[in-house]
């Protein structure tokens, strides 16, 4: 039987670790982020709670990226599939040193 639970993982993994705060960064390190922050006084101590949490999400979908467990991925999609309309169309976005 299946059981839905949230495991933490105690390997500790360099690279997913740099990867993860990396993301972590590049999603919450500039735009409306800031702008919610500020709007709302939200305190540095509670930002900081938010890019770790989010990180440490990260780092759980490396893991299971990179051991190919792709049936928890597919898990994590089916549980967390939102409604379209709270997101709008998805736009992919990438950033990064282009040749010219």
């Amino acid at each position: 039987m299946k059981i839905w639970a949230k495991v933490k993982i105690k390997d500790k993994n360099k690279d997913i670790e740099i990867i993860s705060k990396s993301l972590t960064n590049y999603l919450y390190g500039y735009g409306p982020i800031q702008d919610i922050c500020r709007k709302y006084n939200i305190k540095k101590e509670d930002r900081a709670i938010l890019d770790q949490y989010t990180a440490n999400r990260i780092a759980g979908l490396l893991m299971l990226y990179l051991s190919k467990d792709y049936n928890r991925i597919n898990d994590l999609v089916n549980k967390y599939n939102i409604n379209a309309i709270e997101y709008g169309e998805i736009l992919p976005e990438i950033e990064g040193y282009v040749d010219k």
